[in-house]
């Protein structure tokens, strides 16, 4: 059986998975794009080397990624998702009753129809009629947008190429001036266990621009340093606090994983003093 080394750009380690069969390989404008399917995972998405999702896992990475802030809103209409381009996120915040508007922001169209074809339980809700896809930079569409958004997700590739720009101050005060008075942001930082560093300066980089900015954390098996974060902001709500009763349908995400996802107040100030040693 043919193996599939990852070529993770943060990672000290690598990753081997066994291929069963290669199912799709391209290159769009952007990246390279591969499905492969493995015997424990299923099939899996990888861009330039790295993987994104995989059948078995990819609940545990779109649930956390979405409905903490989703349940942290009183009320998210209007909801721009940017990258995602599976559309797991999508899939997630479409549970929400209150949704009336999803912007889908992909830069790279041809992962959308990779998607589409071969992870349909993933893309199920990418033809919503509630739905709009634009095919662009994420950043460029946020910019200059008068505050309108309810709550902000990216779910982007690794914070590194044409994925950098959703990783500035600048990209973080275009956010912030394109969410109503109540919005929320969020965006994935990687893992506390690998890239540390990283995590920390996201955050700071959040609290130039918002008044409320926290991080919380899930475990998942396929992404280096498996203690992925992420890191949320909001211009006037607690965000550990659940405003709304929690009725969706989930496997992984609940009222009590939201209560113990946020990372612990005093280890959260080691943390942003730089005191947490490992």
């Amino acid at each position: 059986m043919i193996k599939f080394f990852e070529k993770d750009p943060y990672a000290p380690i690598q990753y081997v998975y066994e291929v069963e069969r290669v199912l799709h390989k391209s290159k769009s404008e952007f990246q390279e794009i591969m499905v492969i399917e493995n015997p424990y995972f299923g099939k899996m998405l990888i861009l330039d080397g790295v993987v994104q999702i995989t059948e078995r896992d990819e609940l545990f990475y779109h649930e956390m990624l979405v409905h903490p802030l989703m349940h942290a809103h009183p009320a998210p209409k209007k909801v721009v998702v940017i990258g995602g381009g599976d559309g797991g996120t999508v899939r997630e915040v479409l549970k929400h009753n209150s949704v009336e508007k999803v912007y889908f922001i992909e830069i790279d169209e041809e992962v959308i129809n990779v998607s589409k074809k071969f992870f349909p339980t993933v893309a199920c809700g990418i033809d919503d009629k509630r739905v709009e896809i634009k095919c662009m930079d994420g950043a460029e569409f946020v910019k200059g947008r008068e505050g309108d958004i309810d709550v902000v997700i990216v779910d982007s590739t690794d914070i590194v190429g044409f994925a950098k720009s959703l990783f500035t101050v600048e990209f973080f005060k275009s956010v912030k001036e394109s969410l109503t008075d109540e919005g929320m942001f969020v965006t994935l930082s990687e893992s506390l266990h690998f890239h540390k560093d990283l995590v920390i300066e996201v955050q700071e980089a959040m609290k130039l621009i918002f008044p409320i900015v926290d991080l919380y954390t899930a475990s998942i098996a396929t992404y280096a340093g498996n203690w992925w974060t992420f890191s949320a902001a909001s211009k006037k709500h607690d965000l550990r606090q659940m405003r709304r009763e929690y009725k969706i349908d989930t496997r992984y995400y609940s009222d009590e994983i939201h209560n113990q996802a946020f990372m612990p107040p005093k280890m959260y100030e080691k943390l942003m003093q730089r005191k947490l040693q490992w």
